[in-house]
């Protein structure tokens, strides 16, 4: 089942930076909420409440309670903007959901067996990632909270397309329905060497992206 996530939040009508930094100072965050045909409204968020939730992987594609001003509603967490060394959040977004409306997310992935893959533990391989999360279209009821994709199986040379990912029930992929074209690899299964001839081309473009950067700056 999946995790039951809640917030409160309070309806503000100071704007600006320096009204941000006083809700702040009072332990508040400073958001917006959205969507679903209605007026964007500026809010705020107790901070310990947020953070709290933020340091669970499944809070970031959650359909969340909100409640504000005593009235709850759903909503989804849409962007957050944090301070660039410092440990907090300055504002965050939210999107109102509509219970009749799908919904495109990016959802993380999980990968299952990755060291008794058949390709890793008979085969001396390497697993390859080329994917970490997927973005995926689905009615609020059918989101869960993560995809799972088995290794198990996968030899030598193989890989895992989109195609390939079996996805609960309501949900599909946003990338397919673009076209086959678009059917991705997620995950491979190399040998230690191609990962490594992988890893030197990869240093050499940042070495050579490095240089026409300098030579950019000197002209």
């Amino acid at each position: 089942m999946a995790t039951q996530y809640k917030l409160t939040a309070e309806m503000r009508d100071d704007m600006g930076k320096g009204a941000s930094r006083r809700l702040r100072r009072e332990h508040k965050i400073p958001a917006v909420l959205y969507g679903a045909g209605r007026p964007a409204w500026s809010i705020t968020l107790k901070e310990n409440e947020l953070m709290r939730n933020l340091q669970e992987e499944s809070f970031y594609a959650a359909i969340i309670e909100l409640t504000l001003d005593g009235k709850p509603q759903k909503v989804f967490l849409r962007d957050l903007q944090r301070h660039p060394a410092k440990p907090f959040v300055l504002h965050a977004d939210f999107q109102r959901v509509r219970d009749d409306v799908e919904m495109t997310v990016m959802l993380p992935l999980h990968y299952l067996n990755e060291e008794t893959a058949h390709g890793v533990k008979m085969e001396g391989g390497l697993l390859m990632k080329t994917a970490v999360d997927i973005e995926v279209t689905c009615l609020p009821k059918y989101l869960p909270e993560y995809i799972e994709v088995d290794v198990a199986d996968l030899k030598l040379g193989e890989s895992l397309h989109l195609s390939n990912i079996k996805l609960p029930e309501g949900v599909v992929s946003t990338e397919l329905s673009y076209g086959e074209d678009h059917d991705q690899p997620v995950v491979s299964i190399v040998s230690p060497r191609a990962e490594k001839v992988a890893e030197e081309e990869t240093a050499e473009g940042e070495e050579e992206a490095a240089d026409d950067s300098s030579e950019g700056a000197e002209e």
